[in-house]
């Protein structure tokens, strides 16, 4: 029984472990807004071609 624990308490510390670099990602990265342009083929505009 006393491996089954130490199973248990690394795969809870590993969890513990991503979940923290998971917050520090989301806390501390700030993204970088960009302006985004798509081009549309002018095929796509017209409304009867499909």
């Amino acid at each position: 029984m006393p491996t089954l624990f130490r199973f248990l308490a690394t795969i809870a510390i590993l969890a513990g472990l991503v979940f923290a670099g998971m917050f520090a990602l989301a806390t501390f990265v700030q993204p970088t807004p960009r302006e985004m342009s798509v081009t549309i083929p002018p095929a796509k505009l017209q409304p009867g071609n499909r």
